[in-house]
């Protein structure tokens, strides 16, 4: 008899463990779209930023299972450091990806060369939650290509304890002798560049390649009190007091917040640069439809609200922006008041040839 429990118990054990994902406990979501098993059995690659999805750490939604739940789609997951490593995946067609989430220039790089397939909206019903102001953006000004993930701006992070006294709310922090190797920058080169490109007083997207040189110059200059050029690893040196000045993007000062109270952030007088990151659609991506469903998902109320609290970026649906319950509703940082809001500037996939420029530089400046 002991061993017929047992036997029973081991069984339960397993039907609940297929059930609930080993313990995962799944949403009650209230959903606006349809989701049956239709695509069950289809494997959907997903190509994001990492740390970039609510995946049930500390009791979130997990997105990823619960999609999987209610489509029976598998999701393969996999992440990419910057928009430049993104690129490359996509260029070379090695692998196909059936979603990418990019920044806005490269979105537009991407729609140039013809890498992305238009996105039939008319089967993703909750795309009338996106603010109207983050339609008809520069990068796809017929919404043809994207649909919004997440908003983001660049400022400068600072550790209260390690800077002694008050910090400049300038770019010119990260060129400060008094933080000698105690100061990060940006493994990538828009965005290093565009914290020297600020500092300068210059567009962005100039074409000027005397523009990019001095960029350049003053970026090696800075490598003589530079600790490292970092991208994920920003979080455990910010956290733990190993670094004390960098710039990164507003939501993952957030995310970085908690873990050490520790930690200022600012928004340079200098002005500084805006991103919309957004889901798309490869030209050879293999499950569209799935693909579709998938983008509907993130959409719904409760998983871009999971999503933007898990991130910390502003969120482009209107479905959190208005919801009081909203961990970050009205956030000042993520939402500011028009009065406070930075001089910004989105970028812009540059001629190819100054591109080529900038990148040959870059490679310059890390061999400094």
């Amino acid at each position: 008899m002991k061993k017929i429990i047992c036997l029973l118990t081991v069984l339960f054990l397993l039907l609940t463990c297929t059930l609930t994902g080993c313990g995962y406990r799944y949403a009650d979501l209230d959903l606006r779209g349809k989701y049956d098993q239709s695509l069950a059995g289809t494997e959907l690659t997903v190509y994001n930023w990492g740390e970039y999805i609510s995946d049930g750490e500390d009791g979130a939604i997990d997105v990823n299972k619960e999609f999987e739940h209610l489509t029976g789609i598998k999701v393969n997951y996999l992440t990419f450091e910057s928009n430049e490593t993104m690129y490359s995946q996509i260029k070379t067609g090695g692998v196909s990806y059936d979603i990418i989430i990019p920044s806005d220039y490269m979105i537009e790089r991407l729609i140039k060369e013809d890498l992305l397939q238009t996105v039939d909206l008319s089967k993703i019903s909750n795309y009338d939650l996106i603010e109207q102001k983050y339609k008809g953006l520069y990068f796809d000004p017929q919404d043809e290509y994207s649909v919004p993930y997440n908003v983001g701006m660049v400022g400068v992070i600072y550790n209260k304890t390690l800077v002694n006294g008050e910090i400049e709310h300038s770019w010119q922090a990260l060129w400060d002798a008094k933080y000698e190797n105690m100061i990060l920058n940006f493994n990538n080169p828009r965005d290093a560049f565009m914290t020297a490109q600020m500092r300068l007083g210059q567009d962005l997207n100039t074409l000027n390649t005397a523009d990019w040189d001095a960029a350049a110059d003053l970026l090696k200059k800075q490598k003589s009190i530079l600790q490292s050029y970092v991208m994920d690893e920003i979080f455990g040196k910010m956290e733990t007091g190993e670094a004390a000045v960098a710039p990164y993007y507003a939501g993952d000062y957030l995310i970085m917040l908690e873990n050490n109270p520790d930690l200022g952030f600012f928004y340079p007088k200098e002005g500084t640069n805006i991103f919309v990151d957004s889901a798309c659609i490869p030209k050879n991506a293999k499950h569209v439809e799935a693909a579709l469903l998938y983008i509907n998902f993130l959409l719904e109320p409760d998983i871009a609200k999971a999503n933007a609290e898990y991130i910390g970026y502003a969120s482009p649906n209107t479905a959190v922006i208005e919801n009081q319950d909203y961990l970050y509703y009205q956030n000042e940082i993520l939402y500011p008041a028009e009065a406070d809001m930075p001089k910004v500037q989105y970028y812009h996939d540059i001629d190819e040839s100054v591109r080529s420029y900038y990148e040959t530089l870059w490679s310059e400046v890390k061999l400094y």
